[in-house]
């Protein structure tokens, strides 16, 4: 991972913004601390960033609303939730706009820094067998590139997430992914709080990919799943 990471802090609270841009420093990453959502976005505009910290609760633009104008126009662009609320709903909501992970307050600096260093080695160091690329899956395209699966010309768009475990799902159909290795591949940490949040994107596989019978995501109870393919 390039120490120079280009971080974007977005960040109202005053002490805690200057407090995690200063030590975000000190660690060798170069960070741009705006103070609400229109600052984020004319930052966005005029430069180029590796990883979004996104605070939740902001005036005049909240964190969620930001969250969806970053995935509209920067769709690559990978973004951290650091927020208070504590709420499921809350957390889910997170995920489904494309959040990478998700961290309370207060907020510990070196688990912080732990987190944005895996998720830039994820995105900045990616094996050569396992870079995105085109899977037939039954009636099924996935295009692991775009982020998106194609059924009889119908395209269905994919978040970030919900791309990168399909995707290891496919490169190994009809085998076992374990909890521990999806987790810790994709989310960093193999602990209760992310196989719920696993649980939640197995689901939503399975409704985009519920018009081919062929096609089954198998549940191994405490064990993982099974990307299920049958033969004609």
């Amino acid at each position: 991972m390039d120490k120079n990471s280009r971080i974007l802090l977005v960040e109202d609270e005053e002490a805690l913004g200057y407090l995690l841009s200063e030590y975000l420093g000190m660690k060798s990453f170069t960070v741009h601390w705006a103070k609400n959502g229109n600052e984020a976005i004319g930052l966005l505009e005029r430069r180029e960033f590796d990883l979004v910290l996104l605070d939740v609760t902001m005036p005049v633009v909240d964190g969620f609303t930001l969250a969806k104008r970053i995935k509209e126009k920067y769709p690559e662009l990978p973004f951290l939730f650091l927020t208070a609320r504590s709420l499921k709903v809350d957390v889910l909501k997170g995920f489904s706009l494309g959040a990478v992970d998700y961290l309370k307050k207060p907020i510990d600096e070196e688990e912080l820094v732990a987190r944005i260093t895996a998720i830039l080695s994820r995105i900045q160091v990616i094996p050569p067998d396992k870079e995105p690329k085109r899977y037939l899956l039954g009636s099924y395209i996935f295009d692991a590139v775009n982020q998106k699966l194609v059924f009889e010309g119908e395209e269905t768009g994919l978040t970030s997430r919900e791309s990168e475990l399909l995707q290891l799902l496919a490169d190994n159909k009809n085998n076992l992914c374990s909890h521990r290795d999806i987790l810790i591949q994709l989310w960093g940490e193999n602990d209760y709080f992310n196989r719920k949040s696993l649980n939640v994107f197995i689901t939503r596989l399975r409704t985009y990919l519920k018009k081919d019978r062929k096609i089954r995501i198998e549940n191994v109870h405490g064990k993982g799943f099974i990307l299920s393919l049958q033969d004609n």
